[in-house]
């Protein structure tokens, strides 16, 4: 199964740079859902080819 719900909890946790707070919006999104997971996966496919390319330029 997919960490997604673990990555959402890990860029809440993420704060702002300059010290200053920032208001968390709650989202009510159902992890269970096979949509939520295809976007999930669609997301995560598009990161790693970016990173592929990230990386290959770099060289």
């Amino acid at each position: 199964m997919i960490k997604t719900e673990a990555l959402i909890r890990q860029s809440n946790l993420i704060g702002n740079r300059n010290g200053q707070k920032k208001v968390q919006e709650e989202f009510d999104i159902d992890m269970d859902a096979p949509e939520t997971e295809r976007a999930a996966v669609a997301i995560q496919s598009q990161f790693r080819k970016f990173q592929k390319k990230k990386a290959g330029s770099q060289s």
